[in-house]
């Protein structure tokens, strides 16, 4: 697979990395640790060298399974991780939590449970507004300068933040949702990255599963799948949205491609600084989402999906009404 750099930092990872989330975590019961493993390792075999997990993805479980599945290909492989949840006995978030010395005590426990002696990009997961930015990003640099985590990253942080921490130690990427599904980057953000230099990996660059057209208005979801709480999922909302998936499988058959194929190469044909991170359980997903490197939409293309894409009003929120107070824009 090709590989893209995140921004100037100097980090190069494959141009499609793979979310980890959904193996252990949000989107249904956990696979099997064993069918989990088999899964990663897979991704490694087809060119996969970006892996994306979280303390708060289980809690803790993904990253033991990430750095299980990764230890024999530690030094071909980057992983990313992140902080700024409490986490209680239970194992469920119970707030927000960035202060320095907490940073410090999740990347020591991160470290052990990936099975490495250092963090490629560490992320804080979201924006704590009780915590300075200049406080978190300084306690990521001393972390980076005594050689546990390579680079910093931000999740879902507003164009103030990320410009505040850039000022105290470079930013190496921003992660936030980004697809056909939800464009809101294009106003502010994107420039504002372009301009500092910053990566960019959207997370749910398949719109969670929608646009891939798996999904329709009479899919029942799980009680464990995060999408049956979320307003953009409800029937009606899914009914209405219909419309977006209708224009990606027009695409598609002209290219001969799927779906996801055609959405992901849209997110990679935006800049060249941008590795969306898809994540899925079943291996012949995981195929199909790697092969859309190799769709080349062409400037006609593209004018004619934006063009069309432009004329559909996607309806819903993206996250419940908790969970959107979390997201610093």
């Amino acid at each position: 697979m090709q590989k893209r750099k995140l921004g100037k930092s100097g980090l190069e990872v494959s141009a499609l990395g793979l979310g980890c989330m959904g193996i252990s975590f949000g989107f249904g019961p956990a696979i099997d640790k064993k069918d989990g493993i088999t899964l990663i390792r897979a991704a490694v075999e087809r060119g996969v060298t970006f892996f994306d997990t979280a303390e708060v993805y289980g809690a803790y479980t993904n990253e033991e399974l990430v750095g299980e599945a990764l230890a024999p290909f530690r030094r071909q492989v980057a992983i990313a991780t992140k902080f700024g949840f409490r986490i209680d006995a239970a194992g469920k978030q119970a707030g927000l939590d960035s202060r320095p010395e907490h940073i410090k005590e999740v990347a020591e426990a991160s470290l052990k449970r990936l099975k490495t002696d250092v963090i490629d990009l560490l992320y804080q997961h979201r924006v704590d507004p009780n915590v300075p930015i200049e406080d978190v990003a300084g306690a990521v640099k001393d972390l980076i300068q005594q050689g546990k985590v390579k680079h910093f990253g931000l999740s879902e942080a507003g164009v103030k933040v990320i410009r505040r921490a850039h000022a105290v130690h470079p930013v190496a990427a921003l992660q936030s949702e980004y697809s056909l599904f939800w464009r809101e980057p294009e106003e502010e953000i994107l420039p504002t990255l372009e301009e500092l230099g910053i990566g960019f990996v959207p997370f749910s660059p398949l719109g969670k599963g929608f646009l891939t057209g798996a999904i329709n208005q009479d899919t029942q979801f799980d009680k464990t799948d995060f999408r049956s709480i979320v307003p953009r999922f409800t029937p009606e909302n899914r009914r209405a949205n219909q419309a977006l998936v209708d224009l990606l499988s027009k695409f598609a058959q002209r290219k001969k491609a799927t779906s996801a194929q055609i959405a992901l190469a849209w997110l990679l044909a935006q800049k060249p600084w941008i590795v969306p991170i898809p994540g899925t359980t079943k291996l012949h997903r995981l195929e199909e989402n790697v092969g859309a490197a190799n769709v080349l939409l062409t400037p006609e293309d593209l004018s004619q999906m934006d063009e069309a894409a432009s004329q559909i009003a996607v309806v819903g929120e993206r996250y419940p009404e908790a969970m959107q107070r979390m997201i610093n824009r």
